[in-house]
């Protein structure tokens, strides 16, 4: 079952030419599952039925990890199969049509508009840290960037003419996404007040650096995120990828087509993106009955 799995790592790397990170977390994921069912005195994935795969998952919740988690274990046990499967390695695929339960389901949380503007206005602009600070959440908020695309940016790529920025995504597919005024303006402030002091003579074509001049880390978006909602008052938990939902979850309350935000989001198929048209649906709900003459 191990040799299979090398197998389909090759394949997605050089077939559908995943991003490092990616391949690492399908490998952490398939690792975990064939061992839970190398536990369980299986030695083929022959052997496997639905019933097996969905004791793993049910495993997986109850060891407390969350519905988003679980889904995308499933989504790499679907894939490991199908692909052994049209490879003629196994006899068929078993994961056709399992669809992980609704309770696992959820929507993506997002801060609100006031707290998006709270976690903006956070950083102090007397600071070089600060100018920097707000330069990544205002276009971390105004383009839908992951974290590893905040991180992978480099100058050439900024466009301020037209102001919109060329962004590598998931598996080194681009798309352009507008700036924005204020994403735009807050760039603009860091590349010329910040940026030259910390980068001086060292080649370095990272957009966002470090006060070494280095090009910013992921883990150092995560500290810049957590110490500004602090500041900010904000309750929830604050993570890079919640600016990312709150981007699109704001666009859609405000009228913004659904393949749009797919566009601006970069997903490849409009069924990743339409778990956000629940919370539009809800904010219908919402308004329907506060107008409606009889709610």
């Amino acid at each position: 079952m191990r040799e299979f799995l090398g197998l389909f790592l090759d394949f997605l790397s050089i077939e559908k030419g995943l991003s490092k990170n990616t391949l690492l977390a399908y490998e952490r994921d398939l690792r975990r599952y064939l061992g839970f069912m190398s536990k369980r005195g299986l030695v083929s994935l022959n052997e496997v039925n639905r019933k097996e795969i969905m004791d793993y998952l049910l495993k997986e919740r109850d060891r407390g990890l969350n519905p988003s988690s679980v889904a995308r274990e499933l989504v790499a046990i679907r894939m490991f199969h199908r692909f052994l499967a049209d490879e003629g390695r196994i006899r068929e695929d078993v994961t056709d049509a399992l669809e992980a339960p609704k309770l696992w389901k959820h929507l993506p949380e997002c801060l609100s508009i006031q707290e998006m503007e709270s976690l903006l206005d956070a950083p102090d602009l007397r600071e070089p840290q600060g100018v920097r600070d707000q330069a990544c959440l205002e276009l971390m908020y105004a383009t839908g960037l992951r974290a590893s695309e905040l991180t992978g940016l480099k100058i050439g790529l900024l466009n301020f003419e037209l102001g919109t920025v060329r962004v590598i995504g998931k598996g080194e597919k681009e798309r352009i996404v507008p700036m924005g005024s204020s994403a735009r303006k807050s760039v603009k402030r860091y590349l010329d007040q910040v940026r030259p002091q910390w980068v001086k003579q060292r080649p370095e074509d990272a957009l966002f650096v470090s006060r070494l001049g280095r090009k910013l880390s992921r883990v150092s978006v995560w500290a810049i995120l957590k110490k500004y909602a602090g500041d900010a008052g904000i309750r929830k938990k604050v993570y890079p990828h919640i600016l990312r939902h709150s981007f699109a979850t704001h666009l859609l309350e405000n009228g913004a087509d659904l393949r749009v935000v797919q566009e601006l989001l970069g997903h490849s198929d409009i069924s990743t993106t339409q778990i956000y048209t629940h919370i539009e649906k809800s904010r219908l709900k919402k308004i329907h009955h506060q107008f409606h003459p009889r709610p």
